[in-house]
């Protein structure tokens, strides 16, 4: 399976990723070739090689005719997109990411889906960054996207709205549920734009996938930084092994004088912030004490958000941390239709074989409360839809 690794140590635009992935080897003259498919006019597409803090990449320029550039509301990019010759999934993927930037922008400045016009992002270039980026995966083969937790930067930008802070409202709205940070670098690393395809491309946030690497690019920023490579790195490859491995970092602490009752609501706040797993364990402390450890499974970029819930919701003085290697099943999520709504089912595969799926509990508990029925039918009729779906005997 032909993988891609978005390496955020810089932050993502969508004019960074098409460079990297010219940098990678994606031929220039195929790009144009696919983007005239769309009926757009009035704008050239250049590659450069440049450096940025001494390392070589690719930047990417949309050189816009000034009287073609106007203002394009969510439909009427839609319209363009569709209107396409181009691939059924290069259309879908970039609806995607356009419906998603349009959503999130509305929603930040208070305005209807459709009164959102893209003049944030640049209306022409904004269509053949996004557009482009989609058609790139497409001719690159990519199956399967992995990024690492992007570098939001710091600071203030200028916009049409006028100076607003670094993570721009939108990025921040559109990155809800991804890991992410911020550097000292005092200005905007990850643009709308880029957190748009970070949150409808990437099937996972995490370090860097078993693979078998054959080609890196580097897609340059705008910005040239003393001493700092303003870039974005794309690593493609072959996934290798049969089941996938990464690095987490298991927090712990024993606790013997608080609240029972304080569980249910801390752990609640620690998987909102990000932690892959948290759970309690009954122990026998010092003196003979009856008392609780409290484990939780967290990426590095979000240990110091959920070590300051643990200290602020727990009578704790201190917290362990230490390394451990997961080996797990690639997973992935289907959508599938039942009688009485549609339900996402987790899937579990080695290799190329499917080991496990289950439909997702709170999908199930939704429908059933909406509907009035029981759990268990509507859990029963996703497993069988399941089952079809994916090829597999109940």
């Amino acid at each position: 399976m032909k993988i891609a690794f978005l390496d955020c140590f810089s932050g993502i635009s969508g004019d960074m990723l098409l460079g990297a992935q010219v940098s990678a080897g994606l031929n220039v003259e195929a790009l144009r070739e696919e983007l005239r498919k769309l009926p757009l006019r009035g704008y050239d597409l250049e590659a450069i090689e440049c450096t940025r803090a001494g390392l070589r990449a690719t930047k990417v320029n949309v050189v816009v005719d000034e009287k073609a550039h106007h203002h394009r509301g969510l439909s009427h990019i839609v319209g363009l997109v569709r209107a396409s010759g181009l691939a059924s999934s290069v259309q879908d993927r970039s609806i995607a990411i356009f419906t998603a930037l349009a959503e999130a922008e509305a929603k930040v400045h208070g305005v209807a889906v459709e009164q959102v016009h893209f003049h944030e992002v640049g209306a022409m270039d904004s269509i053949v960054d996004i557009v482009g980026s989609a058609v790139g995966l497409h001719l690159l083969g990519v199956e399967c996207i992995y990024a690492s937790p992007p570098n939001l930067g710091s600071g203030t930008v200028s916009t049409a709205h006028g100076t607003l802070p670094v993570p721009a409202p939108a990025t921040l709205e559109l990155l809800k549920g991804v890991p992410a940070y911020s550097s000292e670098i005092g200005r905007e690393l990850t643009t709308p734009t880029g957190a748009a395809i970070l949150a409808t491309c990437v099937d996972e946030f995490r370090n860097l996938p078993p693979m078998k690497i054959e080609a890196v690019g580097c897609g340059a920023g705008s910005a040239e930084i003393e001493g700092y490579p303003n870039i974005l790195r794309l690593i493609l490859g072959e996934r290798r092994g049969a089941t996938e491995q990464d690095l987490v970092t298991i927090v712990e602490t024993n606790i013997d004088d608080m609240n029972p009752e304080f569980y249910d609501h801390l752990m609640a706040r620690l998987l909102a912030a990000g932690a892959l797993d948290c759970y309690l364990t009954p122990i026998i402390m010092k003196k003979n004490r009856p008392a609780t450890k409290l484990t939780v499974l967290a990426e590095l970029a979000n240990l110091e958000a959920l070590g300051r819930i643990i200290f602020e919701e727990t009578s704790t003085f201190g917290i362990r941390m230490h390394e451990a290697r997961r080996q797990k099943l690639r997973r992935g999520w289907k959508e599938v239709t039942t009688p009485y709504g549609i339900v996402r089912v987790k899937v579990g595969w080695i290799a190329e074989r499917i080991m496990h799926y289950a439909p997702e509990s709170d999908d199930c508990r939704r429908i059933a409360e909406e509907k009035g029925i029981a759990l268990q039918t509507v859990y029963d009729a996703a497993k069988r839809a399941a089952a079809r779906v994916l090829g597999e005997e109940t």
